[in-house]
């Protein structure tokens, strides 16, 4: 006879893990193939995918077939709007959006990361906002509108985007918190959490220190709180991805590349498991001047 008091209790489930995923600008100037080969290698979660003059970065095909090849999702894509990308699709930051949206939706990625405009689109700029929550309201995908910094020279300090380089003051539904502009900008990427709050919806990962350059360095090498932060994230049951978004241009060979590829994932690995209090401090690597920064 079945149990007529079964007991209906059901045991906690664990807390979601967060995923580490990389960037693909993060083995930059190789190409996105080897991206997706070296991501699976060392055992990421999934592919960022940068939208850039490389084709295969904008052929859903190819990018299909990379991503069943190498068992690896896209889970968010980068719009192209670094200055390395600026003739990618055009002049029109508005048809950029909209054709990165287009191939998030056909490769299954929830999470598209934008720029807000340069101070010469300064059109596009006073729409801005609107259009993000309008291309937001579409469907399920999120449009995560990144920070950014001012841009500094010797003496004097340039508003280099419309309407701002800082989120802060506008209000995106959802953000990206680039750990290694809040270097530049001189802000905590720690602090920033409090106040993106529940607009918070993506994280890139690098470090960085208070120079004029954005560095992208392994996180642990630079001056930002990232040990704290990835905790933090876990403490508070974060739904979105950690990206790795390094700089590795300037590796002089590609164990070097792959080093800095693995610390970065072993040092998030390492801060997001709550029940892991081992410390990781990730190995020098190569010297990275400034002027090598983005």
């Amino acid at each position: 006879m079945a149990d007529e008091n079964p007991d209906t209790t059901s045991a906690p489930q664990s807390p979601r893990r967060i995923p580490v995923t990389l960037s693909s600008v993060s083995v930059y100037p190789r190409k996105t193939p080897y991206a997706f080969e070296i991501a699976a290698e060392l055992g990421y979660d999934g592919l960022e995918l940068m939208v850039w003059s490389d084709p295969t970065s904008q052929d859903v095909a190819h990018l299909e077939r990379l991503s069943n090849r190498f068992d690896l999702p896209v889970t968010s894509v980068h719009a192209p709007t670094l200055l390395l990308s600026r003739r990618v699709w055009g002049p029109s930051p508005r048809e950029k959006l909209d054709r990165t949206a287009e191939l998030a939706r056909a490769l299954g990625a929830p999470t598209v990361v934008v720029h807000p405009p340069f101070r010469w689109q300064y059109r596009y700029a006073r729409g801005f906002a609107e259009h993000v929550r309008e291309v937001n309201a579409e469907d399920d995908l999120t449009i995560a509108v990144e920070n950014m910094y001012p841009w500094r020279g010797a003496n004097r300090e340039m508003k280099a985007y419309l309407p701002g380089w800082d989120p802060t003051e506008h209000d995106y539904d959802q953000v990206t918190l680039d750990v290694s502009h809040a270097a530049v900008a001189r802000q905590s990427s720690l602090d920033l959490l409090d106040v993106f709050a529940d607009r918070l919806a993506h994280v890139h990962l690098a470090d960085g220190t208070a120079s004029m350059m954005d560095e992208h360095l392994v996180p642990g090498r630079g001056d930002q709180p990232c040990r704290e932060l990835l905790r933090e994230l876990t403490r508070r049951d974060f739904q979105g991805d950690v990206v790795i978004e390094i700089q590795t241009r300037r590796a002089r060979t590609a164990a070097e590349r792959v080093d800095d590829l693995e610390a970065s994932l072993t040092f998030a690995r390492t801060y997001l498991d709550e029940s892991d209090r081992t410390e990781y401090t990730p190995p020098p690597g190569a010297h990275h001047r400034h002027l090598d920064a983005w």
